[in-house]
């Protein structure tokens, strides 16, 4: 009988890696924190409990061979509890505390040479203003889409920050504002064994903090720098101990270099696109490398792939609950582009809520790219109910 994974967190992520893990005749046993949340429509083995417990932890992985994540705030302390029952952690505490904390990652980056903005721990607005305004400020832990984050341009605006900082009880990291052209992400796969895999790097589009649009592979990036990146990310990998799937995401700056913004340990948004535009997708390369199985080639089947995020609507009739209308949008997204990708995640709509993708890959971009755009907008309920 094949060993079981044990996945802790109910969210798009861990769904999406359930389709791999059936291909793979990989029992997974899922923690959710909650009844109904994404992942837990589909994985019938699945507990709901608070992944912060250390004694639901240890519950849930009994028996299993391994654990993995679709997120990174499981407290560092269980992860090493459950490494000293014998459960294989993956990616391990040591590494996942780089993408728990950015203070920690800041300076084991620094330590590797590794390209990064300016950056200090402060502690209050004159740290910050010695610093120099304007600037980024992050709290250190529990960010994450756009959350935790703030530029500030005085010391006024330093007011919320720290606010956020002390009723969460985390430290606040100072970043240079940089000025970049785009941001790219390089992603990739890492087994025990220490094989490894890179994925083409791709251009990403943020809006409102999210991550709204990619394209793989990123347009006009010179090999060199493309090598540079997955270099970088595969060094990086190496020097923390990864197992899993990396996310290193950059900025490119107009001087034609590359900084480090944020690093994840888990499938993430940047390579939603390997789902139908690469051999091997980022979630069964995942499953792949946890379980110490020779990883899948990240080659792209296409020349462009085109990843667009369904983001819930304003208006809640757009979206409704569920996902019953976002459901009403594939009899006309799917007739106008047969090859079109859909992925919805079940999730009730919000305001600005991923609910779902979209993937696209052809020969021509513009092409690709008005394809995504249009199926999203369309599930999204910003093109109204008019066919085209």
């Amino acid at each position: 009988m094949a060993p079981t994974l044990a996945v802790i967190g109910g969210g798009q992520l861990a769904r999406m890696m359930a389709q791999p893990a059936i291909a793979l005749g990989l029992p997974l046993r899922l923690l959710a924190e909650a009844p109904g949340v994404s992942a837990a429509q589909v994985v019938v083995d699945h507990t709901v409990g608070d992944y912060r417990d250390l004694p639901t932890l240890r519950a849930v992985t009994a028996g299993c061979d391994v654990v993995t994540f679709d997120h990174e705030h499981v407290p560092t302390e269980h992860l090493r509890a459950l490494e000293a029952d014998g459960v294989a952690v993956r990616p391990g505490p040591d590494a996942l505390v780089h993408a728990q904390d950015k203070a920690v990652m800041r300076e084991r980056l620094a330590a590797l040479g590794a390209p990064c903005p300016r950056n200090a721990v402060v502690a209050d607005a004159d740290e910050v203003a010695a610093f120099g305004f304007p600037c980024v400020l992050k709290t250190t832990r529990g960010g994450y889409d756009g959350k935790g984050v703030w530029v500030v341009r005085s010391a006024e605006d330093c007011a919320e920050p720290f606010a956020a900082a002390e009723a969460s009880g985390v430290r606040i990291l100072a970043e240079e504002l940089v000025d970049f052209t785009r941001e790219l992400s390089a992603l990739v796969a890492r087994a025990p064994s220490g094989q490894a895999a890179a994925y083409p790097v791709v251009q990403t589009t943020q809006l409102d903090g999210i991550c709204h649009e990619v394209v793989a592979p990123a347009p006009d990036l010179s090999e060199e720098l493309a090598g540079e990146a997955q270099a970088l990310a595969l060094r990086i990998a190496g020097e923390l101990g990864v197992t899993g799937i990396l996310a290193v995401e950059l900025f490119e700056t107009s001087d034609g270099r590359i900084l480090v913004n944020e690093l994840a340990m888990r499938p993430h948004n940047t390579g939603h696109w390997t789902q139908d535009g690469a051999v091997t997708s980022q979630f069964e390369n995942h499953l792949r490398a946890v379980m110490d199985l020779p990883l899948g080639s990240p080659a792209p089947r296409e020349r462009w792939s085109v990843m667009v995020n369904i983001l819930g609507g304003p208006d809640p009739e757009a979206g409704g609950e569920g996902v019953g209308r976002l459901y009403d949008g594939y009899p006309h997204a799917l007739a106008r582009d047969p090859r079109l990708r859909v992925h919805l995640y079940g999730k009730e709509s919000r305001p600005g809520r991923k609910v779902g993708h979209v993937n696209t890959y052809g020969d021509d971009l513009e092409d690709c790219l008005e394809r995504a755009r249009h199926a999203a907008a369309w599930f999204r309920g910003d093109l109204g109910n008019e066919s085209e």
